[in-house]
């Protein structure tokens, strides 16, 4: 099945510390990690979820001037026409586009209030999914989040790049609604005013852990902070956010079970 544009393709890791990170992740969300197998991508560890499929990257050092922390990466069939699209509509180019061997071709981008995202073109679509929003895809990204000072205009941009629409919202008093977004039948995410959460203006990811609980404790065990949660919501699970030791922001929705 040929996968809509604007669906999460993938995720990665900047950090300073490569193989503090690889152990904290495999700790917290299940991750079998292990080195690229390509030649050319050293320095470049790949996640595996329990079911075997890739779901993420670990790279390090950051980029040059890159803050570092989690990327996150929407899918593209024409990376030049969502550029061409991007720019009309008020975002900037801050990377590419760049050809990456066995992977295929990527660029990031500055939406119009500044927030960075990543997006690939690639070689092939291959039968993995990192980001399978289903039950049970333990490991695997289940949920993308948007906050933003500016969640309207953030919807008139995102949805000239994919399409994308508000698909109903759930109101969180002063903090505003919290806004699904979609496309069709794809539901990624949901998009909330940073400005009135007091949250981070950023992408942040969410990966299905088999347990809130054991998740948290696994976090704060090996030096990570927890930030949100465990919040109960709608389905029976729970979330999370939790800083690693490195100060890099990651979500997490499991059970109790």
């Amino acid at each position: 099945m040929t996968l809509r544009d604007g669906t999460p393709i993938w995720f990665e890791l900047a950090t300073a510390d490569r193989p503090a990170a690889t152990d904290f992740y495999a700790r917290l969300v299940g991750w079998v990690i292990a080195e690229s197998p390509a030649p050319d991508h050293r320095d470049y560890v790949l996640a595996r979820a329990p079911d075997g499929e890739r779901v993420a990257g670990i790279m390090s050092p950051p980029p040059p001037g890159a803050p570092g922390g989690w990327s996150l990466y929407l899918l593209t069939h024409d990376l030049e026409a969502t550029l061409a699209t991007a720019l009309a509509a008020g975002g900037k180019v801050a990377f590419g586009p760049m050809d990456i061997p066995h992977v295929g071709r990527v660029a990031v981008l500055h939406d119009p209030q500044g927030i960075v995202v990543s997006l690939m073109q690639p070689e092939r679509e291959e039968p993995g999914r990192p980001f399978k929003p289903e039950p049970g895809a333990i490991g695997h990204g289940v949920w993308i989040e948007l906050a933003t000072p500016a969640p309207e205009a953030a919807f008139a941009f995102y949805g000239a790049l994919f399409g994308w629409t508000r698909e109903g919202a759930m109101p969180m008093g002063e903090m505003g609604e919290y806004a699904f977004m979609g496309a069709g039948e794809a539901r990624p995410g949901a998009i909330m005013s940073s400005a009135l959460t007091g949250a981070p203006a950023r992408w942040n990811v969410y990966f299905l852990v088999d347990d809130i609980d054991r998740a948290i404790d696994a976090a704060q065990a090996g030096g990570g902070t927890l930030i949100q949660g465990p919040d109960a919501i709608p389905g029976g699970d729970y979330s999370a956010n939790i800083l690693d030791p490195a100060g890099h922001q990651i979500g997490l929705v499991g059970p109790r079970p």
